[in-house]
């Protein structure tokens, strides 16, 4: 796979240039995930902050979670998409949200593992070949 890959947001005012590989990909099935997803999972790829950079005015919003962790979001205000989370008590990682939608980068975007499936709808099914926790791991 060729890097840097670019993506955008939907409204093409935020993008960004991953370099590297992602360090881990998990869906996330607790229920702030599907407020946030508008979705039954909300997926999220681990990248180590030197290996992206951002352009584009974005807009911020946090919370704390479950953990106690605090769990802040950047998205672009003209369409609203969520780019990134991130913890402001670690620099590090960020947790990007917004993914490529070109088909030839797409797999390295699929969930490496489900978390918090005590909480994913019951119509969903689950892939037998995927690790999948009760809460987060």
């Amino acid at each position: 796979m060729a890097f840097p890959i670019e993506a955008s947001c939907q409204c093409g005012q935020v993008s960004y240039r991953l370099k590297a590989a992602p360090l881990k990909v998990f869906a996330c099935h607790c229920t702030e995930c599907q407020k946030l997803a508008t979705a039954p999972y909300s997926v999220t790829a681990i990248i180590p902050a030197e290996n992206i950079e951002f352009s584009g005015e974005m807009v911020e919003w946090g919370r704390s979670s479950d953990s106690g962790n605090r769990n802040h979001a950047k998205f672009c205000p003209g369409c609203g998409n969520r780019i990134y989370h991130f913890n402001p008590d670690d620099a590090s990682t960020v947790k990007l949200k917004l993914k490529p939608v070109d088909p030839a980068v797409q797999d390295l975007f699929a969930p490496q593992a489900h978390l918090w499936v005590s909480q994913k709808q019951s119509w969903l099914q689950l892939p037998d070949d995927v690790p999948a926790f009760e809460k987060q791991s």
